[in-house]
This record gives structure tokens, C-alpha cells and sequence, in this order.
């Protein structure tokens, strides 16, 4: 990403002072950006819990290109013309855009069907747990930068505590043998999730307004995702509660948790906002324990608490 900060606009947050984070780098601040980041990933945290009241037929492959197909034509419509300006911005900014939204249309596919075979909780912190690590060696071979010891320190707290909740995680589906499918899943939709961070960090820190960044992304990814989901949204689409599940994940965790993490990524770096988003795998622990009845034993506590660990270490400001 270039170092160069991009000025303010209405759809992004304001310049604040703030202490460096992440990769080593005049543009890795968290500031401002950090409370939309960790916004977003509460948001993102209640997506398992809403997709598990779907109905028993739903394709998970259904699911995903709903929320991410919907969603990413309501992004695009708030974006407006902005987000079609970022495609006239010639073959390098459309590059960017083609490549993040690439992952825009793996991740919810790979994710939700992650989740379908090898267990809710195993899918989100595979996803979630592996990002920072793919977003880091995307900023250390495109960019050059360099991992200070406090990023790798949260890093590692945070991914111990989701291989904890990973251990400790709830009953996974009846057929065992999609479960390593479902973890390798898992590893695609992070690597997806990265991509897509990165690629919409570079279209702000070019210029672009987040939600111009964002827009651009999801509306290129809706091209996809929106046939997909005619092709097999049969199921949901034929019930009242299934239309609820994918308006609300399209609405909440989707459009409106992007568009926080699209403004966040103004003032933190694609691997730092990566980190923040492993608060996301601690709420999706808390309200399957509230909502859905799910229990932790003490190691997926431990996990959740080593999560907050890393967190703490990656935001807290330093003297």
C-alpha cells in the first residue's frame, strides 16, 4: 500500500493522531478506525447464529452469494457514482478492483460452506484466524513491509486463542470426513478475506472515498454472486424465514459491517484490520452460548480470552 494518506472525505473518518501499529509503516495507524473495525467484526460475529435459523434445505453455497450478492448491490447503491469512477481510473486501479473482487466472490462461498462441514465454530476461526497471516505476507511481498514484534505478538495471541476455540468448538456435521474439506475451505475463505481487505486498502490509500472503494468491489463481486443465488436460492427464497435470514445478513453484517470496514481501512493497515476482525469469533462464541445454547468448556474461554489478549495488544496506545 502506498504511505501516502488520503484525504478525508464524507464517507471516511477524519485524521486523528495515532500510534503506529501493524507492519511498519507511516500509514500503519489505528486511531479512529479501530472502533469501525471492531464494529464491523461484532456485526460480523452474529452472521453463524442468524444462518443457522435458515431452512433445512438451504445450500450453504446459497446463503454465501445471497448475502454477499444483495449486500454488494446495496454497497454499490450507496457508493453511487463514485464507486463506477474508480473503474475509469484507468488499467492499474481496474486491476485492484477485479483482483479484490475476486475475493469478495470466493470468501462467502468458501466461508458458509466452511462452516456447513466441518462445524460452525471450526469454520469461523479457520477463516478468521488465518487472515492476518495471508494479509501480512500480501503487505511483506507487494509492499515491502515490515512486521513489528508487538503485530506478530498479537498476531499470536490471537490465533492461539482461535486454535482454542477451534478445540473446544461445538459439535461439527454428522459426515467426519468433510471436516478437513471444511478446514481447507476455511484456509480459502481467509486467503479470499485477506485479498479483499488488501485490494480495497490500496483503492483508498489511491485516492478513492472507502465507500467508493467498497462499492466498486462488491458491486464487480454481485455480478456473480447475484446468478448464483437465483440458480440456487430456491430454498430460501420460498419461505418467509428464509428471506429474513439472507435480507438481514445482506443488510446488517453485510453492507452495513463493509461499509465500517471500509472506512476503518483509511487509518489501519489490511494486516492490522485482519487482527482487530478476530473479535469476530469471540462474539459468534458469546451468542452461541446466549441464543443458539451452545456451551464453552474452560479451553474455549481461554481462547476467547488469549483473542481479547491480542486485541488489546494490537489497539492499546502506548506512552
Amino acid at each position: 500500500m502506498s504511505s501516502t494518506a488520503s484525504s478525508p472525505s464524507p464517507s471516511s473518518p477524519a485524521p486523528s493522531p495515532a500510534v503506529p501499529d501493524g507492519p511498519h509503516t507511516s500509514r500503519g495507524r489505528t486511531g479512529s478506525g479501530t472502533p469501525l473495525i471492531l464494529a464491523a467484526a461484532t456485526l460480523w460475529g452474529t452472521t453463524g447464529t442468524v444462518a443457522s435459523f435458515a431452512p433445512a434445505g438451504a445450500s450453504p453455497l446459497a446463503i454465501g452469494a445471497g448475502t454477499m450478492g444483495i449486500g454488494g448491490l446495496l454497497t454499490l447503491a450507496l457508493a453511487g457514482r463514485s464507486a463506477l469512477a474508480v473503474l475509469r481510473r484507468g488499467p492499474q486501479v481496474l486491476r485492484w478492483a477485479l483482483l479484490g473482487a475476486l475475493g469478495v466472490v470466493i470468501y462467502p462461498l468458501a466461508f458458509y460452506t466452511s462452516m456447513a462441514w466441518a462445524g460452525v465454530a471450526v469454520g469461523t476461526v479457520v477463516s478468521l484466524g488465518c487472515a492476518p497471516v495471508f494479509a501480512a505476507l500480501l503487505e511483506r511481498v507487494l509492499d515491502g513491509a515490515v512486521l513489528t514484534r508487538r503485530w506478530v505478538a498479537a498476531t499470536g495471541a490471537a490465533a492461539g486463542g482461535c486454535a482454542l476455540l477451534v478445540v473446544a468448538g461445538g459439535h461439527g456435521p454428522s459426515d467426519g470426513a468433510r471436516v478437513p474439506a471444511g478446514v481447507a475451505l476455511g484456509l480459502l475463505a481467509g486467503a479470499a478475506y485477506a485479498g479483499y481487505a488488501y485490494y480495497a486498502g490500496r483503492l483508498i490509500r489511491h485516492g478513492h472515498s472507502s465507500r467508493a472503494a467498497m462499492g466498486a468491489l462488491f458491486g464487480l463481486g454481485a455480478v456473480l454472486l447475484v446468478p448464483l443465488f437465483a440458480l440456487t436460492g430456491g430454498e430460501l427464497l420460498a419461505s418467509d424465514r428464509g428471506l429474513a435470514v439472507v435480507g438481514y445478513l445482506a443488510v446488517i453484517p453485510m453492507c452495513l459491517a463493509y461499509l465500517l470496514f471500509g472506512a476503518g481501512l483509511v487509518r489501519v493497515r489490511a494486516s492490522a484490520a485482519t487482527v482487530l476482525t478476530l473479535f469476530e469469533p469471540v462474539v459468534a462464541a458469546a451468542l452461541g452460548v446466549a441464543v443458539v445454547g451452545e456451551r464453552l468448556n474452560p479451553w474455549g474461554w481461554g481462547g476467547v480470552a488469549l483473542v481479547v489478549a491480542g486485541l488489546l495488544m494490537l489497539t492499546v496506545r502506548r506512552r
